[in-house]
């Protein structure tokens, strides 16, 4: 039996395909279609939901944002200059099949993704950044896709939360156990405060001379739309003053360093960002979560800081296809918006 593709509605069918987002391997609150919605009014762009089924049963689901201007058509997934971490395909009920059964489902599924995108949308350019967990990217390249790889950093939350401290480095040890406990306070914040962290990742991006183009809000309506503990503000004060924050993404298994955690401006005697990853790291590991995805490991400065947790090395993907150069100009139409 071959793999069927349909289509769900944004609004009529977001029951339907949540209950798919949340089951599917890998999938994050991005996945959810309140989020959808959200990343297609901030982007300009057109959601399509395609869920894969074999007869009745469904075995993907693969959320793409269609950009139309002029002669440009895209196919993105995430949206273009969303700042969401991963989307892309994602699978459901493929893990309890041997092997050969279950290489056939992904390479039919994705071949009939594949032809939905180029019978409905014939796009010039498809980007697709899947995360770590959907590693079976062949079909795309059986599909003439470009792949190329990306790397992230995942720190394992296992053992008891002194043998996770241990694996850390010696100075981020150093930085948890001797910091003064009554000198600050981290918790999970409010609204308010997701709208400071994305405004204080802004600052730094300018003052480096960079652009960051996601607006608070858009943040803010992430945490106030997706069920309660899907994004979480965890921030650091001082007295009552706010000095860092980190938003935190969270789905069944994965804890995900979405924004936040930048060099702080406040000259403190305590390693802010430090502790920030400690209580998200700590915090999770009591509450059953897997892993804690730093998001990220491509960039040696940043790397370096991030090493410190002692986590392992994984490879996601980014899949384009189609003119060079579209996306340059679809990116520079979306910092004109």
């Amino acid at each position: 039996m071959s793999i069927d593709i349909r289509t769900l509605d944004p609004q009529h069918d977001a029951d339907e395909w949540n209950r798919y987002a949340d089951r599917a391997d890998g999938a994050n609150p991005f996945f959810r279609v309140e989020s959808i919605r959200l990343q297609a009014a901030e982007t300009d762009t057109t959601p399509h939901l395609l869920a894969g089924f074999k007869g009745q049963e469904p075995v993907g689901i693969f959320p793409l944002f269609e950009y139309s201007k002029g002669p440009i058509t895209g196919a993105f997934s995430p949206a273009p200059q969303s700042w969401t971490a991963y989307l892309g395909p994602a699978l459901l009920n493929v893990d309890k099949l041997k092997q050969r059964k279950a290489d056939r489902r992904i390479k039919r599924f994705l071949e009939g993704c594949h032809e939905w995108i180029e019978d409905e949308l014939s796009p010039l350019y498809c980007k697709f950044v899947a995360g770590a967990e959907f590693d079976d990217i062949r079909p795309f390249a059986w599909n003439e896709y470009d792949v190329e790889p990306g790397h992230t950093y995942i720190v394992d939350l296992d053992g008891t939360e002194e043998e996770l401290l241990k694996r850390f480095s010696s100075d981020a040890r150093s930085n948890v156990r001797n910091a003064d406990a009554d000198s600050y306070v981290i918790e999970e914040g409010d609204a308010d405060d997701v709208e400071r962290i994305v405004d204080q990742v802004r600052k730094r991006y300018e003052n480096q001379g960079q652009a960051f183009h996601m607006r608070p809000a858009f943040a803010r309506s992430l945490y106030e739309q997706l069920p309660d503990g899907a994004v979480r503000p965890y921030v650091c004060r001082v007295d009552g003053e706010f000095l860092g924050g980190i938003l935190v993404l969270e789905s069944d298994r994965t804890r995900y360093r979405w924004q936040g955690g930048v060099k702080p401006d406040a000259d403190v005697d305590i390693a802010i960002n430090d502790l920030l990853d400690w209580h998200v790291m700590r915090d999770g590991l009591r509450d059953g979560i897997d892993e804690y995805d730093l998001v990220g490991a491509g960039v040696p400065s940043i790397n370096r800081y991030k090493a410190k947790f002692n986590p392992r090395l994984e490879t996601h993907y980014e899949i384009t296809s189609g003119v060079f150069g579209i996306d340059l100009l679809v990116d520079q139409y979306q910092k004109h918006r």
